[in-house]
């Protein structure tokens, strides 16, 4: 019996996704992520970007501004609906197939950015060696770490799923196991940006971004979001 199609990325492209990062603490989620992915990038300006599960086009605008070369590629059933006002003019290019056999051959893009996949991936070790197959210098991906509050997610997921609604399971990793398949692959870490420190559904439960600004802002300050932050983005490139 053939493996079932990997489609992690279904559920990330719907309405109902995006609607998770409305208002201002989503924006602020939002502002946050594309703040370090683009600080993360700023080393590779003008890059040919395959963004893999990018439906949810939350990075797509900024890399665009940006002047990347963006194209996004999906599994079958995910939507393209919110990349419409780029593909529309032709900034960016969406194509589909299965998300580990991808239709491009090895190191055609410069770098690879796989977020809001990984945790939810049945097959995560294999994503990650489909996506360093395909760059050529840098992959980057967002995932939660054993190293905060997300370690112990499963206990709180009633709780979280209460105030979310809609969130689902996702696996949590540790440094080692990260940095390990990435090693396997050839890629060894050359940046890494913990995002919050505070679970972002009490950000969410908040619902008012100045509180949520200032309680991020002295965990900065003090250095627990450096150690302690969850999601991590994590940038890693080809080693020599």
């Amino acid at each position: 019996m053939p493996d079932a199609l990997e489609d992690a990325d279904v559920e990330t492209s719907s309405a109902a996704y995006a609607r998770r990062f409305e208002g201002p603490v989503g924006r602020y989620f939002l502002e946050r992520q594309t703040q370090a992915t683009l600080d993360l990038l700023a080393a590779s300006p003008k890059a040919r970007v395959l963004d893999v599960g990018g439906g949810h086009a939350q990075l797509t605008g900024p890399l665009v501004d940006q002047g990347y070369d963006v194209t996004v590629y999906g599994s079958p059933r995910s939507s393209p609906d919110r990349l419409t006002p780029w593909t529309r003019v032709g900034r960016v290019r969406f194509e589909t197939g299965d998300l580990l056999k991808a239709p491009f051959p090895d190191r055609a893009f410069d770098a690879v950015l796989a977020y809001r996949l990984l945790p939810h991936a049945n097959r995560w070790r294999e994503l990650v060696h489909e996506l360093c197959r395909l760059s050529a210098r840098v992959v980057m991906v967002d995932y939660p770490t054993t190293r905060s509050v997300n370690a112990i997610s499963g206990a709180f997921f009633g709780l979280t799923r209460g105030v979310e609604g809609d969130t689902r399971p996702f696996r949590v990793f540790t440094e080692g196991e990260m940095a390990g398949v990435f090693a396997e692959a050839g890629f060894r870490a050359t940046g890494r940006r913990p995002q919050f420190f505070f679970p972002m559904a009490l950000h969410r439960a908040l619902g008012a971004a100045g509180p949520v600004r200032l309680l991020e802002g002295t965990a900065a300050a003090t250095g627990l979001t450096r150690v302690f932050g969850s999601p991590v983005i994590l940038r890693l490139e080809r080693a020599a």
